[in-house]
């Protein structure tokens, strides 16, 4: 068990960025999938170094992708608790990266990721040692994670409130395969960032299909996670647009899961995200989206939607999430 004197409510990860990390030839960086991927690791590490148990990630927030990460490039992953409650831990989380050969760490991604943790023998939810802020650096990030309760339950409630079974003329795709016995945790489930990688390779390939360009994920106002992925099981991850802007298309994504000796009529719920993603140019500049307008009664609900979501953001106006850190050289 791991003492008080030795608890750290933050944790840095430092690797290369692969040539393997890119989602297809002619990127201009990592896939977004894969930077969640990065960030739920870090976090996770960072949410088991403080309680001391198997954690389980419950919501990712908030996610801004600024800029892409070049293959080759040095990464730091910096994780680290803004507050606590009974079980849970919200961990902030900010990416940088830096040509090796220059050396200036700058930010590329931040987002909010919620851990609860859970006792290994009964699977329930656990308590967590309380994080206390100690320094202005801390209370800030507290006060902004603070602000954020409400947002998130607001979007939560309307992402609940919405139906996906209705006549349909939107772009769609659906990913179904067998989670793999290398996509699992520590604790014998499919990691979150696995997960979420899978959300934004559907999220990718749909958007591609229907712009016929290159795009990226810029930003996801919700991850949410409803039930653990087992190995083995079947999954089915189903991407749809829901509207587009001048230059934005933004994605509903369900991830439903269950035994494939059920069927498919059998899977359940598992996560639902909502991701924007934008078209590229060969020169990594942005492109006007091929407008979508919804006609069926399902679609304009989807449009309005999503609508609602960027707009709560504005409404309830939360703090910003971390102070921005200064770009740094390499030691």
């Amino acid at each position: 068990m791991t003492s008080e004197r030795e608890k750290s409510p933050s944790l840095t990860l430092r690797f290369m960025a692969a040539p393997t990390d890119v989602l297809m030839a002619g990127s201009h960086g990592v896939s977004g999938g894969r930077v969640l991927e990065w960030i739920d690791k870090a976090a996770y590490a960072c949410a088991t170094q403080w309680s001391g148990t198997y954690c389980v990630t419950a919501y990712v927030g908030h996610i801004h992708f600024t800029r892409p990460i070049p293959s080759g490039h040095m990464v730091e992953v910096r994780s680290r608790i803004a507050m606590t409650g009974r079980s849970s831990m919200h961990i902030v989380n900010e990416v940088f990266s830096a040509d090796p050969r220059e050396g200036n760490f700058t930010r590329a991604c931040d987002c909010l990721v919620i851990f609860v943790a859970k006792d290994t023998a009964t699977g329930k939810s656990t308590p967590v040692p309380s994080f206390v802020p100690s320094t202005s650096q801390e209370e800030a990030a507290h006060e902004a994670a603070l602000s954020r309760i409400e947002l998130r339950q607001a979007i939560e409630a309307e992402m609940d409130k919405q139906t996906y079974d209705g006549e349909s003329e939107a772009p769609r795709l659906i990913h179904r395969f067998l989670a793999k016995p290398t996509d699992i945790n520590w604790g014998g489930n499919v990691h979150g960032g696995t997960a979420m990688e899978w959300i934004d390779e559907a999220g990718s390939a749909c958007t591609m299909e229907w712009s016929g360009e290159h795009t990226v994920a810029v930003y996801a106002g919700g991850i949410r996670f409803y039930r653990p992925i087992s190995i083995g099981d079947l999954i089915e991850v189903d991407a749809r647009l829901m509207r587009t802007d001048t230059r934005s298309m933004q994605m509903s994504i369900h991830v439903r899961s269950g035994s494939p000796r059920g069927g498919r009529e059998h899977l359940r719920k598992a996560i639902h995200a909502t991701v924007a993603y934008i078209g590229m140019d060969p020169d990594g500049n942005p492109l006007p989206a091929r407008q979508f307008y919804p006609h069926t009664e399902e679609d304009l609900r989807l449009a309005e939607h999503a609508t609602i979501l960027r707009n709560l953001r504005a409404e309830y106006s939360p703090k910003p999430l971390i102070a921005m850190s200064e770009a740094r050289h390499i030691d």
